[in-house]
């Protein structure tokens, strides 16, 4: 079958990212159990400026990293472990946060330079994590949330200033997203993949979160991300004020000299 446009722009991009990849594996990473190309460029979204996400696995490791570093033009992030250090990320990072940033990079990448018995054990892993889900919220994580947004909704019912208005409702942008998507045992998501999760998740809800904030930020009326909140909230009791305690771990403390 012939690539159309689009698809002959996107396999190109692709075509290249494996090329550099394979270079980065053999000059850097050849002892790596498994390598694996992963991000924008193997989901076909990639830009003129997207970087190459690799996640590379040893046998052994005397502690996980992140490498940054720039190869033939290409921005590469490299997150290094091995499988004890990739399962506490999954499991004691990526659950409690909701957000599966590591269980989606091995879990789409592609193996270089070919499959191996070991990266299908990290696959497996990292499809067993997105099963299981996030840690599941509780009556305290619901409450910090709804006060949490409570508190920016008070702050653009009646704005100051056009900057204050923007400033808040980016960040309810965020908070919105993530109490919809968690307050359902749902896998969440940050910064830019907001739009692509909930659009997973329900695409009639994307489409009104999107409308909502697209009017908010070009005609500086929050009235449907006001709107949009309340009903968000409205099944875990709604905004929330009146009788909100939180405590402060009781660690926080200067020991007298």
């Amino acid at each position: 079958m012939r690539c159309t446009g689009q698809e002959f722009v996107v396999s190109q991009k692709l075509s290249a990212a494996l090329s550099a990849a394979e270079k980065i594996r053999a000059q850097f990473f050849r002892d790596a159990s498994t390598f694996m190309l992963a991000g924008s460029v193997v989901r076909g979204d990639a830009t003129a400026y997207s970087d190459l996400d690799l996640v590379v696995v040893f046998e052994r490791v005397d502690s996980a990293k992140r490498q940054s570093f720039v190869f033939e033009g290409w921005p590469v992030e490299a997150f290094i472990h091995d499988p004890q250090t990739l399962e506490y990320f999954f499991r004691e990072v990526d659950r409690p946060s909701g957000v599966p940033s590591l269980p989606n990079m091995v879990s789409e990448g592609i193996e270089l330079s070919c499959e191996t018995k070991f990266g299908s054990r990290m696959k497996d892993l990292a499809s067993r994590v997105l099963a299981e889900g996030p840690i599941i919220w509780g009556q305290k994580e619901r409450e910090n949330s709804r006060y949490a947004i409570s508190d920016m909704v008070e702050d653009i019912r009646e704005p100051r200033n056009r900057a204050e208005l923007r400033i808040v409702v980016s960040n309810l942008y965020s908070a919105i997203a993530d109490h919809f998507l968690r307050s359902q045992s749902q896998w969440s998501a940050k910064g830019k993949s907001i739009p692509r999760r909930l659009m997973s998740v329900d695409p009639e809800f994307h489409n009104r979160f999107a409308q909502a904030f697209e009017t908010a930020f070009t005609s500086d009326d929050a009235a449907a991300v006001i709107r949009l909140c309340e009903d968000v909230l409205e099944p875990d009791g709604g905004f929330l004020f009146d009788g909100y305690i939180r405590d402060a771990p009781k660690e926080w403390r200067i020991p007298n000299a």
